[in-house]
């Protein structure tokens, strides 16, 4: 039975929709790690307070965790989960997302995390959501297929999803 579960995917892939849906079918808290990195101002948060709240998390009975903070969570969290699904969209897809997205967030003033709202920087400059998601799809897709073959291999659950369909249809039979 799935009660533990990260959700990883490239900026704008559908991580915290998803996840909140399948929170909600397991009956499952969902965390949203970027709530744990993001303080006011967008401010980064401590290394020792990111932790302590990810471990906090871990030691709970059941969860939907979406974020990707590889570095920073695979040795606590992962090894916790029964599940992780890799939300892995054609950047076709995720780029029209996070415009949508931003831009929807912008006008209506939707706050994120700690008062953080989106400015029209993240979707235009070098910073930008959409480089970043370029960027990390290039890296999600060099290095995490190795990184979840481990996890397989020591018996968890990897789901990698390459399609919104695909990730209804993995739904559906949860």
């Amino acid at each position: 039975m799935t009660r533990r579960v990260v959700m990883l995917g490239t900026t704008g892939a559908g991580k915290s929709t998803f996840a909140g849906r399948l929170a909600e079918l397991i009956g499952a808290e969902h965390v949203e790690l970027d709530a744990f990195n993001h303080g006011p101002n967008w401010t980064p948060r401590s290394p020792e307070a990111f932790a302590a709240d990810v471990a906090s998390v871990a030691a709970r009975a059941s969860w939907v965790v979406d974020g990707n903070y590889v570095d920073r969570v695979s040795g606590t969290l992962w090894p916790q989960a029964d599940t992780v699904v890799w939300l892995d969209l054609p950047l076709w897809i995720v780029l029209p997302r996070i415009v949508r997205r931003t831009v929807r967030r912008i006008r209506n003033g939707t706050e994120l995390w700690h008062g953080n709202r989106e400015q029209w920087s993240a979707i235009i400059g070098r910073d930008s959501l959409l480089v970043w998601a370029v960027r990390s799809h290039r890296r999600h897709r060099a290095e995490l297929p190795g990184r979840l073959a481990e996890l397989e291999r020591a018996g968890v659950r990897v789901v990698r999803l390459t399609s919104a369909a695909a990730a209804d249809r993995w739904l559906a039979s949860t």
